[in-house]
């Protein structure tokens, strides 16, 4: 493995990334669970939260898995998310990344999460249970 081994748990649920207009108010729904990210931009309001509390009329065809990586990581650290991600890019997953103060949260298509643990696993990446 290159890079630090790190441990690594499971966000339980299904999560979806939704995209609405820049201009767009917050709605209810983006708040719920135990895990949402919120980003504005000038172009987009990009909403990552549970998939069942998102409206059909919002919710895209692609579900998530939500990987944690357990910090905090001072931010002098570098490489962390890239040791987390390189082996799977170098496998094919795709990935959605969001960074907190604290640390790091790692969306894997949900088709592919298994694929993805036993890649993770393989580089020396420890699950949490």
């Amino acid at each position: 493995m290159t890079g630090r081994a790190l441990r690594f748990s499971w966000v339980p649920g299904k999560f979806v990334v939704c995209r609405l207009p820049a201009n767009a108010l917050l709605p209810d729904w983006a708040r719920n669970g135990l895990f949402n990210s919120v980003t504005r931009t000038e172009d987009e309001l990009s909403i990552v939260c549970a998939a069942d509390s998102v409206p059909e009329e919002h919710k895209p065809k692609t579900l998530w898995a939500c990987l944690k990586l357990e910090g905090p990581f001072s931010f002098s650290e570098v490489g962390i998310l890239a040791s987390f991600i390189d082996p799977l890019a170098e496998n094919g997953v795709p990935i959605f990344a969001v960074s907190t103060y604290d640390t790091d949260y790692v969306l894997v298509n949900e088709d592919l999460a298994g694929i993805a643990l036993q890649i993770l696993q393989d580089a020396g990446h420890a699950l949490l249970s």
